[in-house]
């Protein structure tokens, strides 16, 4: 089992990614692989609406990283999409994501289905709700599974690592990432 994280913020390595991978060492620990793909240092563009994708199980346009994404994507068992909050929603590069796969879906239908997603957000005060949900109506639209935590998938910090000294944001990283590993591990069984 496999999962992927998208980490939507234009920082590699700060408080996004710091959160997906709290998240993952719980899913090595269950013997899960990950991958992390940040996109911070590249522009996702937006959807064309062009509509091209149908049949193709892909995007068409290839001016930027979204198809490799998007191929990760449908290999991978679950997918973790983490954005900082901006605005109070996701960044852009992270809507771009989600506005093209949810496309490519249309499209293409069934390709994310029955795969697991939980979202996590970095916020320096507010908007998190809103970010994470963002994140979640894309998993639930595409029938996917989505897990939850011991309380918002979220955590505090402004300055690359400062999500660290929220100790009760890592907690809630941790308990995802059990969970998620739980959930993916029933799901293997019952296919098995």
């Amino acid at each position: 089992m496999k999962v992927l994280g998208i980490n939507g913020s234009a920082r590699r390595d700060g408080n996004t990614a710091i959160m997906i991978n709290k998240v993952f060492e719980e899913l090595n620990a269950s013997g899960i692989e990950t991958e992390l793909v940040q996109v911070g240092g590249s522009a996702i563009q937006p959807c064309k609406a062009c509509w091209a994708c149908g049949g193709k199980g892909n995007c068409v346009h290839s001016t930027d990283n979204f198809r490799e994404i998007f191929e990760k994507m449908k290999r991978a068992d679950g997918i973790i999409l983490g954005s900082p909050v901006y605005c109070a929603n996701v960044s852009a590069n992270m809507q771009a994501v989600l506005e093209r796969a949810a496309v490519v879906v249309d499209m293409n239908s069934g390709l994310m289905r029955h795969k697991v997603g939980a979202a996590v957000a970095a916020a320096r005060r507010g908007g998190a709700l809103n970010t994470i949900d963002a994140m979640n109506r894309f998993f639930l639209v595409q029938e996917m599974y989505v897990v939850g935590s011991s309380y918002w998938s979220m955590a505090y910090g402004r300055l690359p690592g400062e999500v660290e000294s929220d100790n009760e944001g890592m907690e809630t990283m941790k308990s995802l990432g059990r969970n998620m590993a739980h959930l993916l591990k029933a799901l293997n069984e019952r296919k098995g």
